[in-house]
């Protein structure tokens, strides 16, 4: 069993419409593992049923007894980020603002503060159309640890590929460098980088790479709009040349992109012309680059 994980450096590359893609392409040979925790999307495109699904909980939260509150302010002097305002006469926490540090409760002179576990999210695991199955998460608006969501994403994921007997999971990661970024890549075969010719997707490319190359894993790149921008294309390909990182293919902009998301089909069920192809070789191609 492989795994291959799909990021990019910044949003809009296209990155979830070409994973897609991937999905659909390998059917049952794989688990799908939508990473995206902060904003997932891959459910448009792959019709999960929900099939099951479990609480995430991650974090504390401060909590106070208002009966045994005796509205000292210790608990607001302490706290540096502002959670403890007072509202109508009352000492309160704002769950947004409380970072879960536990250091009001342990000035509190009545013990009137407790810190709880807070339920951040929702884990499922879906049958989805390409007859196989797809492990996705939602991390409730404003959550932390989506680090921590991912990691669980991911091993669940292992689970099912192992107990089923999958050649792969395939992973849509997040976009950026952050925490839910760094916990995708843990455990990866292979990385496929998508990028597209611009300013801000070379410089995102470029800093996504710093990332991966501290993990040493195998990497590919894909440029996606590729005929854009022909002196920024050329950029890229000198930096990935540089980087020894392999290159994939290059996909031109089209419009069938979006129309695809809308109909909620992937690319290569919308479009059965030049797209589609390029798409199959590089499914074929990321494979070979798996096995070898």
């Amino acid at each position: 069993m492989k795994e291959i994980v799909v990021i990019s450096g910044k949003g809009g590359t296209g990155k979830t419409s070409i994973t897609g893609s991937f999905a659909y392409l390998a059917g049952k040979d794989v688990i799908v593992a939508d990473c995206d925790v902060d904003a997932a999307d891959m459910h448009l495109l792959l019709k999960p049923d929900f099939e099951s699904s479990e609480d995430f909980y991650s974090g504390l939260l401060a909590k106070i007894d208002q009966e045994k509150c005796i509205k000292c302010g210790k608990c607001a002097d302490v706290c540096r980020f502002n959670a403890i305002p007072i509202i109508d006469g009352k000492y309160v926490v704002e769950p947004l603002n409380c970072e879960g540090c536990g250091y009001c409760p342990r000035v509190c002179p009545t013990d009137a503060i407790e810190m709880s576990e807070q339920n951040v999210g929702k884990l499922f695991v879906s049958n989805i159309r390409t007859n196989t199955k797809m492990v996705h998460a939602s991390l409730k608006i404003g959550a932390d640890n989506s680090g921590k969501l991912v990691a669980k994403v991911k091993n669940e994921a292992k689970s099912l590929a192992e107990n089923t007997n999958k050649k792969f999971i395939l992973v849509d990661g997040s976009p950026g460098i952050g925490c839910p970024v760094v916990s995708s890549l843990s455990g990866a075969n292979i990385v496929v980088l998508v990028t597209e010719p611009s300013v801000s997707g070379i410089h995102d490319l470029k800093r996504v790479y710093q990332l991966v190359k501290k993990f040493g894993i195998k990497t590919g790149c894909i440029i996606n709009k590729a005929d854009v921008n022909k002196n920024k294309r050329k950029e890229i390909h000198d930096f990935i040349k540089e980087e020894n990182i392999e290159f994939i293919a290059e996909i031109p902009y089209d419009e069938n992109f979006t129309k695809a998301m809308t109909n909620g089909k992937t690319i290569i069920e919308f479009d059965n012309g030049k797209i589609k192809k390029i798409l199959e070789s590089s499914w074929e191609k990321i494979k070979e680059l798996v096995k070898n």
